[in-house]
């Protein structure tokens, strides 16, 4: 039997979707989507003939019926998830109980928010002398995080910090995170991005709750805090004529 195929319809945009998602959805039978986080038009790339399944207000366990009734059936199922699945897109739980059935599933990813929101506002998160690392996180909240990952601990590594669903907590996000960073740090913060209604902008760390809560943003809102939002002239060294690597050698200048 064919296997399952989870899919990440990536932030929104249509032309955000990979070739592999594309072509999962246009031959999918049977589509089981989170329509709460998707655009309608990206489900609308599968066949007319193709039963369409909302999840919204279902449970992990009636989804899981779904996909292994479907499947009993013989249909092609895409399970379509927003953004990259691999990023909190609770994939592990649906795969290990669809495998405890004998059933198997693909996963093809997608562009993730952070990526989209990055890219629109046209800057780099790792830039030499500011910082090399990003770290993907979110608020502690009221599911919890592993106490070694608390908000505190990745704050004061200073790098590119970038919280998925946390608008709720952005107060306290921010009376952190105030902690470890200065209060002019850029914030971008991205609602809906890609979608047609998308709404970003950059604030210092000292706007963000205020922002944020002027906006009513509450759910599907990404925060980048990150010193590589400022404009600068900070390069990196592999394309400078002083550095060599494999492919080609220093032009450092002697007297």
């Amino acid at each position: 039997m064919n296997p399952i195929s989870i899919v990440g319809a990536g932030p929104g945009a249509l032309d955000l979707l990979t070739l592999r998602a594309q072509e999962r959805l246009k031959s999918a039978e049977v589509l089981v989507w989170t329509d709460s986080l998707i655009p309608v038009q990206i489900t609308e790339l599968v066949n007319d003939s193709c039963e369409k399944i909302k999840t919204s207000s279902l449970t992990l366990e009636d989804i899981i019926l779904i996909l292994i009734k479907k499947h009993k059936e013989g249909k092609k199922i895409v399970r379509l998830h927003d953004g990259d699945p691999c990023l909190y897109g609770a994939i592990s739980e649906q795969i290990c109980r669809l495998n405890d059935e004998g059933i198997e599933v693909e996963v093809v990813p997608g562009v993730s928010a952070y990526q989209a929101t990055a890219a629109t506002l046209g800057f780099e998160l790792t830039i030499p002398d500011l910082t090399q690392t990003i770290i993907l996180s979110r608020a502690d909240g009221r599911t919890g995080k592993p106490e070694k990952e608390n908000l505190h601990k990745l704050a004061s590594i200073q790098s590119s910090l970038c919280l998925y669903l946390s608008a709720r907590h952005v107060e306290e996000v921010q009376s952190i995170i105030e902690n470890y960073y200065p209060s002019n740090t850029p914030v971008a913060i991205a609602y809906r991005v890609t979608w047609p209604d998308e709404w970003i902008t950059i604030v210092p760390l000292s706007e963000m709750a205020k922002t944020s809560q002027e906006r009513n943003l509450i759910r599907t809102t990404l925060y980048i805090i990150s010193p590589t939002l400022k404009i600068g002239d900070n390069r990196s060294k592999l394309y400078s004529p002083c550095h060599s690597h494999l492919f080609r050698s220093s032009q450092r200048k002697t007297n």
